[in-house]
This record gives structure tokens, C-alpha cells and sequence, in this order.
């Protein structure tokens, strides 16, 4: 029973009752639908941890956690073996900062030109225009680096040596042109998401499209550009075919990109799919190397969330 605002009061199923009549069970259903879905990706990375962390401690039981880091020298499935693993962190961080000098920019721009110049009727035909590159098999874009744009680097490149048949410059660059749908659309949603408020008193004040774009806008949506960039950063990372196709599958500590290099992942696909024992230790290289691209992607979100709160700005 409640009160109506004629002083009456109203029963329960009556027409003015403003209580739940009825348990909406609908309601409790989709809940449970929810935090079903939620709890799918805690276990998951729950289960990835569980089948890293027992194969991994064995392969650091047999060698030295800080030879695994330091050493410059990575050959695990050769006689006399050798797991320095820093050859492969240093191809996987060479190819992923390539794609990030490509990215970043053109994805940003893209997503500014979107957002700030481009008409409706022209973002609503670009836009998924753009996203259609997300959509491309990364098998496509491996043998676009090796036969396309390896042989293109090789024809113009200046002087000196050019580009090895494999090198981490043309699968640095065409990563980059696969991540650069992901970092252009959130970062103009973000960018969307900026009440026009605040470009309305920055017009006001005499500002033009260029410094709306630049001074008000884009640090209004800094966070959520960040938060595209570390997820363009973490696919990026963690790509497979392009740089196994592209790249080679030779270890080398190097900072030229014009030679081949391997990165993490494609040692562990290759390693994967090979003849290797089962509980030898060259087999636990692939988790060991495995728990070291997981430890710096949690490090790199870690950071990231970091990042996010402090320049999140909220508007009412």
C-alpha cells in the first residue's frame, strides 16, 4: 500500500500502484546472461595463467631465470642450446614500434578528419570503408609484405644495401596498416564523444577548426585515444602470420630493420607446430616464452589503465 496524491492509498495490482506488482524474471535472467558473459574473460585469463605457470617453472628450474632475460643468444633446439631470449624481444619491440610510427599518425589523423572536418554523409561512407582493412585475414597482409611491399622497398630503396628478402621494415609497416582501423574508429568515437559544448565556446572565442581540433578536443578524448593506441599496441604484439611470413624465422639481435628478425609469437607458433618432445625443455621454451609476452602485456595494460584514469575527463 501507498499513498496517491489524492490522500488515498493505493493496494497493490491496483492502477495506481507505483510498486513492482510482479518478480520480472526476464530481468534476473539477463543479469545472469551478464555476469556469465563478464566472468568468461576473468576465466579465461585465469586459465591461460593456469597452463603457463607449471611448464614455465619447470623450464626455469632447469635454466637461469637471468640468462633466459639477458642472453643475447637464442638457439633452444640446436646442440649446445642456448635461451637468451632478448633476439626475440628485440624483433618483437623493433616490428611493433615500425607499425606504431605508421599507425599512430595516420590513424589519428584519420580519426580527426572524421570526427572534426568530415560531413556526415562522408564519414558514414568512409568510416566503413576504413574498417573493412580490420577485417582482412592477416595471412593476406604476410604475403602483401613479402611480395608486394618487400620488392617495392628493395626498387627504391636509396643507396647501400637495401631491405633483406625478409626484414622486420616491410612487416612493421604492414602492421601497421592492419592496426590502423582499430586506433582511427575508437579514437573518433572518443573524439565524438566530446559534447559540442565545448567546440561551440572555442568557436566563440574566435578559434579555428585546426585549433578546436588540436587544443580542445583532442586532449578532451586523450583518454580514450590512449586506451585505441594500447589496444592497437597489444594486437600489434601479439600478431603471428605477418611477421613469421615477413619477417623470417632466424633469431637476430638487431636494430636494423631492413634485417630479419623473429618475434615471440612467431617462435612460438613455429616451435608449436614442430616435433618437439612433449616435457623437454625445448618444448617448455614455448611457455616460457609465452609467460614473458603475457608478463608484458599485463605490464603495458597496467600502465595503460594508469594512463586512462589520470587524463579520463567526465562531463555532465
Amino acid at each position: 500500500m501507498i499513498s496517491t496524491g489524492s490522500g488515498h492509498r493505493a493496494a497493490a495490482g491496483s492502477p495506481g500502484f507505483l510498486g513492482r506488482s510482479q518478480p520480472r524474471y526476464g530481468e534476473k535472467a539477463v543479469k545472469v546472461v551478464l555476469v556469465a558473459a563478464s566472468l568468461v574473460s576473468v576465466l579465461t585469463t585465469v586459465g591461460i595463467v593456469i597452463a603457463l605457470i607449471p611448464p614455465a617453472a619447470e623450464f626455469f628450474g632447469k635454466v637461469s631465470f637471468s640468462d633466459f632475460i639477458t642472453g643475447t643468444d637464442w638457439s633452444p633446439l640446436f646442440k649446445p642450446p642456448h635461451f637468451g631470449v632478448l633476439p626475440l624481444v628485440t624483433g618483437t619491440l623493433m616490428v611493433t614500434l615500425i607499425a606504431l610510427l605508421v599507425a599512430v599518425p595516420l590513424g589519428l589523423g584519420a580519426a580527426v578528419y572524421l570526427s572534426e572536418y568530415a560531413r556526415p554523409g562522408v564519414r558514414t561512407f568512409f568510416k566503413p570503408i576504413l574498417e573493412v582493412l580490420a577485417g582482412v585475414p592477416t595471412v593476406v597482409y604476410g604475403f602483401f609484405a613479402l611480395q608486394a611491399i618487400t620488392p617495392l622497398l628493395q626498387d627504391i630503396w636509396p643507396g647501400g644495401k637495401g631491405p633483406e628478402v625478409f626484414n622486420a621494415l616491410s612487416a612493421g609497416f604492414v602492421m601497421g596498416i592492419m592496426i590502423i582501423p582499430t586506433i582511427a574508429s575508437l579514437s573518433e568515437d572518443a573524439m565524438n564523444a566530446v559534447p559540442n559544448d565545448l567546440r561551440d565556446g572555442a568557436y566563440a572565442l574566435g578559434s579555428s577548426r585546426m585549433q578546436v581540433s588540436t587544443r580542445v578536443v583532442f586532449p578532451a578524448a586523450l583518454s580514450g585515444i590512449v586506451a585505441a593506441i594500447v589496444l592497437g599496441v597489444s594486437r600489434a604484439i601479439g600478431e603471428t602470420l605477418i611477421v613469421a611470413i615477413a619477417a623470417g624465422g632466424r633469431p637476430n639481435l638487431s636494430f636494423n630493420p631492413l634485417e630479419g628478425m623473429q618475434t615471440m609469437t612467431a617462435f612460438i607458433a613455429a616451435a608449436g607446430i614442430g616435433d618437439l618432445p612433449t616435457g623437454s625443455t625445448g618444448y617448455q621454451t614455448i611457455f616460457a616464452v609465452g609467460a614473458l609476452l603475457f608478463a608484458m602485456t599485463l605490464v603495458m595494460n597496467l600502465v595503460s589503465i594508469r594512463l586512462v584514469r589520470r587524463y579520463r575527463q567526465v562531463y555532465e
